[in-house]
């Protein structure tokens, strides 16, 4: 099945942009990113920010604006069965267009992968396309936030998140 992620979450002044790979089932249904209930992004966010987890998800995404963070995802479109990145049909990725995400949101300095998948494909598909500003924005890859990431505790996520996104 042909899969289309959402659009970018993100104010002209934003300074970090997380980037998932393609969002699972759920998120496509409720057209939501990370709204798997057992995702840990979303309680992640809340306990960096002080984020009410009980906003609703247009608020949520406010405050993340406020504290200049963007949303996206690597992937525009894929192929895949399930909501497993592991499912993803290689030959049918098509990558966001990062070049002008980057030319209109001069102002990004860190440019958060969740995940290894949404890191690789990254790392393949969109980096060699960028100009050498955009070469130059530090890169980090934090565990995943998907509950299929399932071999670190939740306290193990949040200190690498916290780590790199307070420093």
């Amino acid at each position: 099945m042909l899969l289309t992620s959402f659009d970018a979450v993100a104010d002209h002044d934003a300074e970090i942009l997380i980037l998932g790979s393609m969002p699972g089932k759920a998120s496509l249904l409720r057209h939501q990113y990370y709204a798997h209930q057992r995702n840990a992004f979303w309680p992640i966010m809340a306990k960096l920010y002080a984020i009410p987890l009980d906003l609703a998800y247009s608020e949520r995404l406010v405050c993340l604006q406020q504290r200049k963070v963007a949303l996206w995802d690597v992937m525009r479109n894929c192929e895949r069965v399930s909501s497993l990145d592991a499912d993803i049909v290689e030959s049918t990725i098509v990558v966001n267009d990062f070049v002008r995400f980057l030319q209109h949101h001069s102002s990004i300095r860190l440019i958060v992968l969740n995940g290894q998948k949404a890191f690789q494909t990254f790392k393949r598909y969109a980096l060699p396309l960028l100009s050498e500003t955009g070469k130059d924005i530090e890169c980090v890859v934090l565990p995943s936030t998907s509950p299929a990431h399932a071999s670190l505790s939740f306290s193990q996520k949040y200190e690498q998140w916290q780590q790199a996104l307070t420093s």
